[in-house]
C-alpha cells in the first residue's frame, strides 16, 4: 500500500509510505508558510520515492493527515490540501491527532500500562497536551480530552493521574522549567509510520468515526485572542 501522509500541526511534514515504511520524507521547519511549501515537498516526496511526482498519478491509495491540535492557519493548510491530494488521487482521506501519534509512538518504548502526558508547542507561552494509555499495540486511548493551558495547568492536572510526559523533540523553552521535576519519558519525533499504523488499527475496528479530518484547534484563531469551547 502507497499512502501520502501530511502533517502541519507545527513545520510542515511531508512522507510517503510503502508498506508502512516511509520511503520518501521532507520538512520545511517554518511555522508560518505551510500553504507555499506543500505541494513541492509532495513533489520531492514522491521523487525520493521513485514515484510520479504528480499525486493523481503516483498510485497512492490513501491520504493520511494529522488534525492537530495546533494554531488555525498551518493546520488548516495541511487539512485542507490532504483533501485535495486524495480527492485528485480518487482515494480516501484519514485524520488522527498529531498527540495521538507522539503517544503511541512513546508508548512503545515503555511498558504498556504506561500513562503519558503527550505534549506540544502551542505558542504564548502554553501548552497543548492530552492524557493516552495504550489501546493494543497499535493504537491509544485518550483519557478525558485534549487541553490547551500553561504549563504549570498540565502539572495541575497530572495531580490526578501519574504519567510521563512525552514530546516530539525537546519541551518548549517557556515551560522546561515549570515541567523541570515532571516525570520524563522518551523524545520522540511524530514518526509517520505510527500514523499509519493507528490509522489501519482503527480501520480493522470499525473505528473510522475516529479518523475524521476536523481541525483541533482548541481554541480560536489568534484574530479573536479568546479560548475556544475545549474539543
Amino acid at each position: 500500500m502507497i499512502e501520502l501522509s501530511l502533517d502541519t500541526s507545527a513545520a510542515t511534514i511531508v512522507s510517503v509510505l510503502k508498506d508502512g515504511t516511509v520511503v520518501g520524507h521532507a520538512h520545511n521547519e517554518s511555522t508560518r508558510h505551510h500553504a507555499e511549501s506543500i505541494t513541492e515537498l509532495v513533489r520531492e516526496t514522491l521523487g525520493q520515492a521513485g514515484l510520479p511526482v504528480e499525486a493523481k498519478d503516483a498510485g497512492i491509495e490513501r491520504v493520511l493527515v494529522g488534525t492537530g491540535p495546533a494554531p488555525f492557519t498551518g493546520l488548516r493548510a495541511g487539512l485542507v490540501s490532504a483533501r485535495v491530494f486524495a480527492l485528485a488521487a480518487g482515494v480516501p482521506v484519514y485524520g488522527a491527532s498529531s498527540l495521538d501519534v507522539i503517544a503511541r509512538q512513546a508508548l512503545d518504548l515503555l511498558p504498556p500500562d504506561t500513562h503519558v502526558y503527550a505534549v506540544s508547542d502551542a505558542r504564548r507561552k502554553e501548552l497543548y497536551w492530552g492524557h493516552y494509555v495504550a489501546e493494543g499495540a497499535d493504537d491509544v486511548r485518550l483519557i478525558g480530552r485534549l487541553e490547551v493551558g500553561t504549563a504549570q495547568s498540565l502539572l495541575n492536572s497530572m495531580r490526578d493521574a501519574d504519567g510521563l510526559i512525552i514530546s516530539a523533540g525537546e519541551l518548549p523553552a517557556h515551560s522546561v522549567d515549570c515541567l523541570a521535576l515532571a516525570g520524563k519519558g522518551p523524545i520522540v519525533d511524530g514518526d509517520p509510520a505510527v500514523l499509519s499504523r493507528i490509522v489501519s488499527a482503527r480501520l480493522a475496528k470499525g473505528e473510522e468515526d475516529r479518523l475524521g479530518t476536523e481541525p483541533l484547534y482548541l481554541r480560536r484563531p489568534e484574530i479573536h485572542g479568546q479560548p475556544m469551547e475545549r474539543m
